[in-house]
């Protein structure tokens, strides 16, 4: 059995990574203005974050069509596929999962399932590579849903954000929150798990939102993944890596990117991003 990995861009999974294992990602669309742009294809991380801050107009992210994902999953089917499992941002936090539902329903190639991850950028990234190796491996589909329902509650992300702003665009957080953050200069620590993103606590400095985040990681115990994401604040990501290591088992190594455009435009630029993977 030859079983293909789909996945979305906000998946932020390395592009190496995405290359060794066969991934095939299909990118969403981040709009500016009066264009639409392709995730990772047309619009670069770079190019996205350094003109953020001018957009005369917020850019917003959408899905591509359903039938978008049915040529995705014929093509592979053509290759040889002989299963295709597609696992996607959470379905309570993007269209994704439901587009790629009515396109594996328009497809007319070999069996697809869809699978919500309940998670975003490497949260979802890990579930991905999870797959990928187990199929590599020669597991079959249901010892990866098996593997899969295992791995799914034992990841989290804390996320510490510049400022509540594209949170509030996105309907997140209410006007309540999004004024006294504002007003307070306040950087939100939030937690994304199970399709859930929750207002932890706010912090009056960047400078005191590294150590909380490394505690927030210190708590969940032991780690077998863990990946640093930014939103264009590298150096940043790299320090935090450091606060990070000691608390690491040695065979533990962080992952690095940056958050890709579909992602960022939810997050804000600055944002920084730990994503865990229980033991």
């Amino acid at each position: 059995m030859t079983i293909k990995i789909v996945t979305d861009s906000t998946c932020d999974i390395p592009a190496e990574l995405v290359g060794r294992h066969g991934i095939t990602v299909v990118p969403a669309y981040v709009n500016i203005g009066t264009e639409s742009y392709l995730d990772g294809v047309n619009l670069s991380r770079r190019t996205f974050y350094e003109q953020l801050p001018h957009y005369p107009i917020y850019p917003t992210t959408a899905a591509p069509a359903p039938d978008r994902f049915a040529q995705v999953y014929e093509q592979l089917s053509a290759e040889g596929a002989t299963a295709i499992l597609s696992l996607h941002v959470a379905d309570s936090l993007s269209s994704f999962y439901n587009v790629a539902h009515q396109g594996a329903e328009l497809a007319k190639a070999v069996p697809t399932t869809v699978w919500d991850s309940q998670q975003l950028s490497m949260g979802l990234g890990f579930q991905v590579l999870a797959a990928a190796e187990a199929a590599e491996a020669g597991a079959t589909l249901p010892e990866i849903f098996a593997m899969l329902v295992d791995l799914r509650p034992r990841i989290h992300i804390f996320c510490l954000l510049d400022t509540l702003d594209a949170v509030r665009r996105g309907g997140r957080i209410n006007w309540l929150q999004m004024s006294m953050g504002n007003l307070l200069k306040i950087k939100p620590l939030v937690h994304v798990y199970e399709g859930e993103v929750t207002l932890l606590e706010r912090v009056r400095t960047r400078g005191r939102a590294l150590p909380r985040l490394v505690e927030m990681v210190r708590g969940l115990g032991d780690l077998s993944r863990i990946a640093v994401l930014d939103a264009n604040a590298a150096e940043e990501a790299q320090k935090l890596a450091e606060l990070l290591q000691p608390h690491l088992p040695a065979a533990v190594a962080p992952l690095f990117n940056t958050a890709c455009p579909a992602i960022g435009v939810h997050v804000g630029a600055q944002a920084l991003a730990v994503a865990c993977v229980k033991a």
